[in-house]
């Protein structure tokens, strides 16, 4: 068969360890046999990260506010551990998400792929949670210091102006560790914007968190912004018969635990990326969501919600067969190449993205999946645990039938 043209490239955004591997199967098995896959590639493994000293993780994010759509690979974030693991490390790098939100700037959706022979671990859930995340800012923009003596701390602004801002961060009788985070007006009114509008789209109530009780000015400049964009969308939400409502982040959680799902909850950037996790691993598993960055724009980088799978990845280097889930990742794929359809106007595109999506339920239903999977699935139909290789393997054989 004549495989699929696509006339925009996509930015791959490649990545590290076992989610590397997948990636590969993924492509060859998956993508390439129908598609004239073009893409405009960046390796971001650690290695290649440090080869360039980080640059190439700004030349992905550039190249994917150029092309409009972009599909990313997990990636390591080092930390001291991992310098230990890769001698050749000359700093421990940022977060390659941290830098390429930061310069897309957006938000990030993420809703759990749920299948009905996966039961949440809350058994008042019953439809997906969606996480809206604000991509910008906060810990992973912030800068730390470590101090080994008595003294104090200043925070201090100094304005183009020339007005300078003062404050007295703390007193300290010994070694101390700081840390200074900010975010932006702008950054916190396009993250509004975008969660009524998406809201609206999903006709899903909206719930937006935070912490104002202590975070008086940071938080309540988040809750104060929301408030007034919400006048904007109020009518809209009224005609859906949605609803919004602001309320502490502890409180969310617990209205969340006794909820029966199927909203959407905004929270700031590191509330969300542990929120994520948390709503993914209760409906099933880490590698059971879709997550897109969405920019005010109309930008869209896809990636999965999970990390590089590092114990999986060290008994693959052994030679041992591994059960890791790549439905996450490919459902980036899908989500990527339907984008680059709906933007390009190429509806075959489109429906191949679909298929996918579909044949990895096929195979799903078919009883056959992970042992992540596998472990929780409530069927009364005989479930079979297979490799990573063999499930996508099937995977291909239900997405030529289709």
């Amino acid at each position: 068969m004549e495989k699929i043209k696509m006339t925009t490239p996509l930015v791959e955004m490649d990545g590290d360890e076992m989610t590397r591997i997948i990636w590969t199967m993924v492509k060859d098995k998956l993508i390439c046999p129908y598609v004239d896959l073009k893409t405009e590639y960046y390796d971001l493994g650690l290695l290649h990260r440090n080869e360039t000293k980080d640059q190439v993780t700004v030349d992905s994010a550039k190249a994917a506010l150029k092309y409009g759509v972009a599909v990313k690979c997990a990636t390591i974030t080092p930390n001291k551990q991992r310098m230990e693991e890769y001698p050749e490390l000359t700093e421990q790098w940022k977060s390659p998400n941290g830098t390429i939100r930061s310069i897309m700037g957006g938000t990030v959706f993420r809703t759990p792929i749920t299948v009905d022979f996966i039961k949440p671990t809350v058994r008042t859930w019953k439809k997906p949670i969606t996480i809206a995340r604000h991509a910008y800012g906060d810990v992973y923009k912030a800068v730390d210091l470590k101090t080994d003596e008595p003294g104090e701390c200043f925070l201090t602004f100094k304005g183009e102006s020339g007005e300078e801002k003062t404050i007295s961060v703390q007193k300290v009788k010994g070694p101390a560790v700081w840390l200074a985070q900010h975010n932006l007006d702008d950054s916190i009114r396009s993250f509004a914007h975008a969660c009524f509008m998406y809201a609206i789209d999903q006709k899903q109530d909206l719930w937006f968190s935070s912490k104002d009780t202590i975070s008086k000015i940071y938080d309540g400049e988040f809750k104060a912004v929301f408030e007034e964009v919400f006048e904007e969308y109020k009518d809209r939400f009224e005609e859906l018969g949605i609803t919004y409502f602001y309320t502490l982040i502890d409180d969310a959680i617990a209205r969340t635990i006794r909820s029966e799902g199927g909203y959407i909850w905004a929270c700031k950037n590191y509330d969300g990326d542990v929120m994520s996790d948390m709503i993914s691993t209760a409906f099933g598993s880490l590698a059971m969501m879709t997550s897109v960055l969405v920019t005010p724009n109309g930008e869209y980088e896809y990636e999965a919600a999970h990390g590089t799978v590092t114990r999986h990845y060290y008994r693959y280097l052994k030679g041992e067969k591994t059960s890791t889930n790549p439905v996450a990742t490919i459902f980036a794929w899908s989500g990527a190449l339907r984008k680059r359809g709906e933007l390009d106007g190429l509806a075959d595109l489109m429906s191949f993205a679909d298929d996918l999506e579909k044949a990895v339920f096929d195979t799903l239903y078919a009883g056959v999946m992970t042992g992540d999977l596998a472990r929780i699935a409530e069927t009364d139909q005989e479930v079979e645990a297979v490799t990573t290789e063999e499930f996508i393997d099937v995977i291909a054989q239900r997405l030529a039938e289709r």
